[in-house]
């Protein structure tokens, strides 16, 4: 049933075509829909129910994951991607990240509204193959939580679930307090262990045998206890 105070946040580069989405969307849904671009700061929301709609032909990976760690404590809203290249892209976004809605680059209007519809109404917007994919990669992760990782240490571990988030060697170093040779020296180990050759292979490898990292938020919680800790120790 639909709520007047319902809206769609779309994070998304403002053009034309945008906003002929907009004005389509919007008319059938005959719900306001705001656009914020992907390099506006993170506002706070309100309390009516929202869905955030995230644009990948124009948000990647790091930022869907800063806008979702950004959400983990509001109320009312659900999370849904749009414009997303086939399954495998969709796969790929749901194992870091928890979305209500998956949307493909072929799917028609009609079909965008019908989905939006059902997602307010509390249900996910997904194909079958695409939840059974999901549900298979979910038991795989749970059985590898019950064996060793390849050998891995729990700092390589660690190590794995930043360079999964997006962080670079540099940031890695800053949010482990170790030099980056300290950090090239790990990941040299990491990608021997896993038998992988760059970064991009490592990430999905972890997202595939780890689970998904942990949220940036978490992250950089954790990092401030650590600075605080040091500043008690001196």
């Amino acid at each position: 049933m639909q709520t007047a105070n319902e809206n769609v946040l779309l994070i998304t580069n403002q053009n034309p075509q945008t906003q002929l989405f907009v004005n389509y969307i919007s008319e059938r849904l005959e719900r306001p829909i705001n656009v914020l671009s992907p390099c506006e700061n993170i506002k706070p929301l309100g309390e009516n129910p929202t869905i955030i709609l995230l644009d990948s032909d124009h948000i990647n990976e790091k930022n869907m994951q800063e806008w979702y760690s950004h959400l983990i404590e509001a109320e009312n809203y659900k999370v849904a991607a749009f414009n997303l290249k086939d399954e495998e892209h969709a796969v790929n976004l749901l194992s870091f990240l928890h979305l209500s809605g998956i949307f493909y680059r072929t799917d028609a209007l009609d079909l965008i509204c019908k989905g939006l519809e059902s997602i307010f109404e509390g249900n996910l917007w997904m194909s079958r193959p695409l939840m059974t994919r999901i549900i298979e990669l979910l038991r795989k992760q749970q059985f590898n939580s019950y064996r060793p990782a390849c050998g891995l240490t729990q700092r390589e571990i660690e190590i794995l679930n930043l360079l999964g988030s997006g962080f670079s060697n540099s940031e890695i170093s800053e949010s482990l307090f170790v030099s980056e040779n300290t950090v090239k020296s790990h990941l040299y180990n990491i990608f021997k262990k896993i038998d992988v050759n760059n970064r991009i292979q490592a990430a999905n490898w972890a997202r595939q045998n780890l689970g998904a990292p942990p949220p940036l938020a978490a992250l950089q919680k954790q990092k401030l206890n650590s600075v605080k800790f040091q500043e008690r120790s001196v």
